[in-house]
């Protein structure tokens, strides 16, 4: 009798020894697995886009945001919806960090709700821009900042051309106002503005809105007597 209840004990102890030695091969084969790994220097640009993370453009990392952010991007194309019909824009892709600034704001939805505010006749159409407190508010979230020049492209201000003013802000070497543009309507175009601004893009389709647009009656400083609103600017894929 005792020898057979030693024989129980016995197995017992194999048992729970056994099961304590896979327990602890389990804990330790979990511990030691490879997770996968996330460079922490690589900057996801598109989840800022759609995500409500808090991220400010400035100076200082404006151009290394955008240069990452450009990688990303397949569309060219930018869609304006006014109260006075709608235009389509093609964006130059070798003018990368205007292309990207352009794209980046219009899937933020900055430019909703801005105006065409500057009417020069026969001349211009600028936009980007108004009176109301939520274009300075949607500015302030976005960030302040500049962006260089880039008028090296091989690309003129021909009539339709899109392109970036610069700052009203102490601006010796013509640093670009990343929130307005202005688009050319001169017949065949203005370019004694060539080597100052930078052409990003061009008007592909809805150049009879544009001139639509150029036509309004303005009051002093070139603002149009009628608001002219951006109900909309959209990335066509």
């Amino acid at each position: 009798m005792k020898s057979r209840k030693r024989s129980i004990f016995f197995l017992i102890s194999v048992v729970l020894t056994l099961s304590c030695k896979d327990s602890s091969k389990k804990a330790e084969s979990a511990i030691s697995e490879p997770s996968e790994t996330v460079d922490s220097t690589q900057v996801d640009t598109t989840s800022i886009v759609e995500k409500e993370d808090k991220f400010e453009l400035t100076d200082d990392n404006a151009i290394d945001f955008f240069f990452n952010y450009e990688k990303t991007l397949k569309a060219n194309k930018v869609k304006i919806t006014t109260n006075f019909g709608s235009f389509v824009i093609e964006l130059y892709k070798n003018v990368p960090y205007h292309r990207a600034n352009f794209i980046y704001l219009t899937r933020k939805k900055y430019f909703n709700g801005t105006q065409f505010h500057r009417v020069v006749k026969d001349f211009i159409i600028q936009g980007g821009n108004s009176d109301d407190v939520e274009t300075g508010k949607k500015r302030s979230e976005i960030g302040r900042y500049l962006l260089p020049p880039d008028t090296r492209k091989g690309h003129s201000h021909h009539r339709g051309t899109i392109s970036m003013p610069s700052s009203e802000r102490d601006n010796p070497h013509m640093l670009a106002s990343p929130f307005e543009f202005f688009i050319v309507v001169t017949k065949p175009g203005s370019y004694h503005l060539d080597g100052e601004y930078t052409p990003f893009g061009r008007v592909i389709e809805g150049m009879d809105v544009v001139d639509k647009i150029n036509s309004q009656p303005v009051g002093e400083g070139d603002w149009p007597m009628q608001n002219i609103y951006i109900e909309k600017a959209e990335v066509v894929e």
